[in-house]
């Protein structure tokens, strides 16, 4: 490969990535008035983190249902308020006595 090539698709790369950070802010300049659109951002992030995890909670053991049962004890811990640690931890200990059990 030329190095012509490689700067033109290092440039072309850095142009893509660049315009969605850059029309937001150019145009999205003041407070957004759209209840709808401000609950849509406000759950944006927590339904791509979402998609991140799910799929790689199901792939995380050789048995499926020690990586289920682990990930429910993930969403109860969470909605007990614990912490980020709390969660995964324990998380990860209920993956672990199950993984022993089976």
């Amino acid at each position: 490969m030329n190095m012509n090539k490689v700067v033109l698709t290092i440039i072309f790369m850095t142009v893509v990535t660049y315009i969605p950070r850059f029309i937001p802010i150019t145009f999205c300049r003041g407070q957004l008035n759209s209840k709808f659109l401000n609950s849509f951002l406000y759950y944006v992030p927590y339904a791509v983190l979402g998609a991140l995890i799910f799929p790689d909670i199901l792939n995380s053991t050789p048995h499926t249902i020690s990586a289920v049962i682990g990930g429910i004890s993930a969403i109860i811990l969470a909605f007990m308020n614990k912490g980020l640690m709390t969660v995964v931890i324990g998380a990860i200990a209920v993956v672990y006595i199950c993984e022993k059990l089976i």
